[in-house]
């Protein structure tokens, strides 16, 4: 008992000064113009030992004390669950329905994975000797293209929602982009997770493809009508969820992120599939978003950056070959996402315009990079100082977005909310 109550005030310390700080900086990065994640993030840094740790290590070490590690870790992990079903319900995707929409957003999807995927592998390469002697040269590559192919779907819907795009052709082809961006992704860094870890076979992966095609088949033929007839049974009234139908769509969502777990593509996949099964419920959404939606955001979310930032060191780059490579990281990122989306879209027909601003949402990587790197070094095919250096590169590309987007959105006419609320 004594060793429990231990543990829940390290939690709720922990959790007082992540909630807090997140919600202030959340306020000055909107008011610096930037989009309120970025705030988020910048503060999880702060928080970790490139700032609080290194000017007060004693102060850091009572605040974040490892006995609340991984409670902390797992409230992140449901709070990216809920965000991602709140991002897959928000979205209207009846602009699919156009041939044109479809062709780009495939286009686009793929050239933002593949590109930048092949920078990866050439700079992992290039850099296995002087930054990760210890680790197989084939294995750091390839978490480093991963990572760097990466979008970060969580983020890239909230910048969204904040410019008001959410239900525009530009919104829905960029989330649908990313969306398709990240389940490749995440099947790749399985695959060389299993590849790292000598368990990859032919047999097993296929097994997987098939597995993610079934809950697709499922999904669409099975979980459509099934929300139809609960929502029938189980109405919104009066714009509020019921007890009883919020619990039921907790229990399905919770389902199928444990499906998605099981089939190696990551349980926050179960919150967007389940988000997709709603989103047609305006009502529902709505109601859903006032009544869940702002705790997530205040909340859980917060914590999955502080807990990154907690691992994550800057003042550990000391050398002059440490930035030049964090520069040559930061550069191959941002032109490896912005440039071939750009001619995707052009190729699709859209205006000069409308494809940098796809470019530039498709080149934000914040959140999804950080999944993506705390799985690389955990599992120790990502040294420490590689880590910082993906670590500022998923700030940096998504600290551009927003002055590049009021840049681009204002030359197409598009009208940028002059007060986003978080």
């Amino acid at each position: 008992m004594h060793q429990t109550e231990d543990i829940l005030f390290a939690v709720l310390l922990q959790l007082i000064v992540i909630v807090l700080a997140a919600r202030g900086a959340n306020r000055l990065a909107r008011r610096w113009g930037q989009p309120a994640a970025v705030g988020e993030i910048v503060v999880g840094l702060m928080l970790g030992p490139s700032l609080l740790g290194y000017a007060l290590p004693d102060l850091s070490q009572f605040i974040f004390s490892p006995a609340a590690t991984m409670p902390i870790s797992v409230l992140s992990q449901l709070g990216l669950i809920l965000l991602m079903f709140q991002i897959g319900s928000d979205f209207k995707f009846s602009y699919l329905g156009n041939a044109r929409n479809r062709k780009t957003t495939i286009g686009i999807a793929l050239v933002s994975i593949a590109v930048p995927f092949a920078l990866g592998l050439l700079i992992g390469a290039l850099s296995s000797s002087i930054l990760a002697p210890s680790v197989d040269i084939i294995t750091y590559s390839l978490f480093v293209g991963v990572a760097m192919a990466i979008t970060a779907v969580p983020i890239l819907g909230r910048i969204l929602r904040e410019f008001d795009l959410t239900r525009t052709e530009i919104g829905v082809i960029a989330i649908s982009a990313a969306a398709i961006n990240d389940v490749i992704g995440w099947l790749m860094l399985a695959g060389i997770t299993a590849y790292a870890s000598a368990r990859f076979s032919a047999e097993v992966s296929s097994l997987q493809i098939g597995g993610i095609v079934v809950l697709a088949l499922a999904l669409w033929f099975v979980g459509r009508p099934a929300v139809n007839w609960l929502l029938r049974q189980l109405p919104v009234a009066d714009g509020r969820v019921s007890p009883n139908l919020m619990a039921v769509t907790l229990g399905v969502l919770f389902a199928l992120a444990i499906c998605t777990y099981l089939l190696g593509i990551f349980s926050i996949f179960g919150g967007f599939a389940t988000g997709l099964l709603f989103h047609r419920h305006r009502g529902f959404v709505e109601a859903w978003r006032n009544q869940v939606g702002q705790f997530v955001l205040v909340f859980f979310l917060p914590v999955f950056f502080t807990y990154t930032g907690l691992r994550t060191n800057i003042l550990g780059l000391v050398t002059l070959s440490d930035w030049s490579w964090c520069g040559i990281i930061c550069a191959a990122a941002i032109l490896g996402k912005i440039v071939p989306v750009y001619f995707a879209a052009r190729a699709g027909g859209f205006s000069r315009d409308d494809s940098a601003t796809l470019g530039v949402l498709m080149n934000t990587r914040a959140l999804m990079e950080l999944i993506v790197l705390n799985v690389g070094f955990d599992l120790g095919f990502i040294p420490q100082h590689v880590f910082t250096m993906l670590v500022i590169m998923a700030v940096v590309t998504t600290m551009m977005s927003a002055p590049l987007l009021r840049v681009f959105l204002r030359r197409t006419g598009h009208v940028i909310p002059l007060q986003i609320e978080a």
